[in-house]
């Protein structure tokens, strides 16, 4: 009953003060730029990386991000900015 309680009290806190969501609710910002990069700000921590692999660990479950010719061009400990061909972006609830 406590989490359904913060989850109000968070949502209320967002529309009536413009917070952003993402801050409040601890949630990741994804920015991408076409196919050619991605921007992803308020993740935990990287659990794997391959050229054609980016895995991202999350407050609730994982980010997968598969393409080709991936590069990390910044990674900061909750801000990441990787380079490539991005194919598909993946929410894993596990």
């Amino acid at each position: 009953m406590s989490k359904k309680w913060g989850l109000r009290v968070r949502n209320w806190m967002t529309d009536k003060m413009d917070l952003p969501q993402d801050v409040m609710m601890d949630l990741p910002r994804i920015t991408m730029v076409g196919q050619i990069h991605v921007y992803i700000e308020n993740h935990k921590g990287l659990l794997a990386f391959s050229d054609r692999e980016l895995r991202l660990l999350l407050k609730q479950g994982q980010l997968l991000i598969k393409g080709k010719a991936f590069v990390i061009k910044t990674i900061l400990p909750e801000e990441i900015l990787l380079e490539g061909k991005i194919d598909q972006v993946i929410y894993l609830n596990e």
